[in-house]
């Protein structure tokens, strides 16, 4: 069942998507709320899963992975348990930022970040060539990154 959230928590939301570190003093200001009641809505919030987490995003090029690629991966057989394993390896590999079981042409995409074309050439051969099940693969190679994140909208409801 899907967590009700009223327009203070949707309030909440926008602004720690904006910035998870601000102080929770600010973010009471901001959405007209006493500090403890931020405090106990981004607990419920975290508590219930909205929240999944609070991360840092770091720069790729400032840690050596300049470059980015979506890979679309087309399988030989969608039997689940090699489709499980398949998701298994990808989740564990740290070069896949974000990895999606899609409907359509392609079976999985994935977005990768790598130090080099040498890095990407060696998880081809370990994630895609010594897979059986991948038929085939599709390689796009990001010239600029124009929008990043994970940011997800939320409407602010008419009361």
């Amino acid at each position: 069942m899907a967590t009700q959230l009223d327009n203070f928590d949707r309030k909440l939301l926008m602004e720690v998507q904006r910035d998870a570190q601000i102080p929770q003093t600010e973010l009471g200001v901001r959405v007209n709320l006493s500090t403890a009641a931020v405090n106990r809505r981004l607990r419920r919030l975290a508590d219930e899963g909205v929240i999944d987490r609070y991360a840092a995003i770091v720069a790729p090029e400032e840690v050596d992975y300049p470059l980015t690629i979506v890979a679309n991966v087309e399988v030989e057989s969608e039997q689940i348990d090699l489709l499980d394993a398949m998701k298994r390896t990808f989740a564990q590999c740290p070069q896949i930022q974000q990895c999606y079981y899609v409907a359509g042409e392609w079976d999985f995409v994935l977005v990768m970040t790598v130090r080099n074309m040498d890095q990407y050439t060696e998880l081809t051969r370990q994630l895609f060539f010594s897979n059986n099940n991948v038929k085939r693969f599709k390689t796009l190679v990001s010239m600029s990154r124009v929008k990043v994140g994970l940011g997800v909208p939320v409407d602010i409801v008419d009361e």
